[in-house]
């Protein structure tokens, strides 16, 4: 049957612009796929600062990867494969992590004691003292195929002696992972080198992908385990501050109740203190919050490693949360005691607000009222001064009518002027009066 080249018509409506990017988000960072046994150099740096450019400047020095373009770094995952190992570059909000998996050097197995694994390095020198960011955590996990013992306390405890040597001889934690699938053992202490180990022991038959998927998960799990710690310093740091806050706040407001400040004075302290209290918020809300998503994600993988106990060994769950724990909370109070803290600097600040409204609004009462006493007064004065004004003009139009009697007497008109003048008195003093009240009238109505 002939195939046609034109596409088939879409059943669906237009897709959104995100929706092959949220899709694809899923498959992208897809777990490694190790060959046992192995040597995986992980570190993970802080990349405050560092562009993409810089760690794409910083892969190009690594042999055959010279023309790399930019463009490859844009998607946050790059797998670079070489022909005796691997390279995994991963950027996250904060970190970005280097993953080198290799082959695992000769009498580096167990039964060794602390082997020189860096000698072997695949990398060219330096360039891992050279990557673009501050270390965060640096891990050298080993992965071999072993023989698990059965489940007898002795038969472990055999392997178990080999894998200590194997870590030098220091106190370790282990766990049985995926239900007593595989061993993973630690000691969680930094060698000189700045590195960490961990060595992972799988029975033969241990799937390449269900390596990678181990790998993955220990990997993450350290890492987030440290970067949740970043919050403790911070919260530490916060406590005096904190401290100092609370005994200030509660001498305000033991002014604010006593009255024994003046308003102004409590207002200049509380803004001070306010302005404090929101910049330690707005410069630790994001450490604080970024403690607790990892702290969540350090959970998840641990619940992700499926453990089963090795008499006489604590587990890689247990060693954590015991010591992750505490300072998980203890970031987790401060933040609580910092957000509790600009709550009641607000109330505070309302209850100093409620006061200087009330005193205010007393103020504007007797305000009013003078102004109202001053109105009365000005009322009067005006009646006063248009009673004057009545007379005034009355005094002035009889004056005016006198000299036109006057005037007429002379031209030879019989006329009293004084008597006309007299009798037009009380006339004009109507006459004046009534049109001042037409005044007022129209005055009144127009408002």
């Amino acid at each position: 049957m002939e195939t046609s080249d034109t596409p088939e018509p879409s059943l669906l409506p237009d897709s959104d612009p995100q929706r092959e990017l949220l899709h694809n988000e899923v498959h992208a960072r897809p777990s490694a796929r190790i060959r046992l046994p192995a040597l995986i150099v992980f570190v993970a740096v802080l990349n405050e600062g560092v562009t993409r450019e810089q760690e794409g400047e910083h892969l190009r020095r690594l042999p055959g990867l010279a023309q790399l373009s930019q463009e490859r770094l844009q998607g946050n995952f790059l797998r670079l494969r070489f022909e005796e190992h691997t390279l995994k570059w991963e950027r996250h909000t904060e970190f970005t992590r280097y993953s080198i998996v290799q082959e695992l050097p000769e009498g580096a197995g167990l039964g060794t004691s602390d082997p020189a694994l860096l000698d072997a390095l695949v990398t060219p020198p330096g360039w891992l003292r050279d990557i673009p960011g501050r270390t965060v955590a640096a891990i050298q996990l080993v992965m071999l195929h072993a023989d698990l013992p059965e489940q007898t306390p002795d038969a472990q405890a055999a392997l178990m002696g080999l894998a200590q040597r194997w870590l030098g001889d220091r106190a370790v934690v282990a766990s049985q992972l995926g239900g007593g699938h595989s061993w993973a053992l630690t000691d969680f202490a930094l060698r000189p080198s700045g590195f960490e180990r961990m060595l992972v022991l799988a029975p033969p038959g241990t799937t390449e992908t269900r390596a990678g998927r181990i790998s993955q998960r220990l990997l993450e799990l350290e890492t987030y385990r440290l970067m949740a710690l970043r919050g403790l310093p911070v919260a530490k740091a916060l406590s005096p501050m904190l401290a100092d806050a609370e005994t200030q706040l509660a001498t305000i407001t033991a002014q604010l109740e006593n009255k024994s400040t003046s308003d102004q004075a409590l207002l200049d302290q509380l803004v001070s203190l306010a302005a404090k209290v929101e910049r330690a918020t707005a410069e630790n809300n994001y450490r604080f919050s970024a403690t607790h998503a990892y702290d969540t994600l350090v959970t998840q993988r641990i619940g992700e490693l499926r453990e089963k106990p090795i008499p006489g060994t604590q587990t890689i769950g247990e060693f954590m949360q015991r010591r992750l724990s505490p300072a998980m909370a203890t970031v987790a109070a401060t933040g609580q005691r910092l957000a509790s803290l600009s709550e009641r600097v607000s109330r505070t600040s309302a209850l100093l607000r409620t006061r200087v409204d009330i005193v205010t609004e007393a103020q504007n009462q007797q305000l009013l009222e003078k102004l109202t006493k001053g109105q009365e007064l000005q009322l009067r004065l005006q009646s006063t001064v248009e009673g004057l004004s009545i007379a005034a003009i009355s005094y002035y139009v009889v004056s005016l009518a006198l000299y036109l009697g006057k005037a007429g007497k002379a031209a030879g008109l019989p006329i009293n002027p004084e008597m006309v003048a007299g009798a037009m008195i009380p006339l004009v003093l109507w006459g004046v009066w009534r049109t001042t009240k037409r005044i007022h009238e129209k005055l009144h109505a127009a408002h």
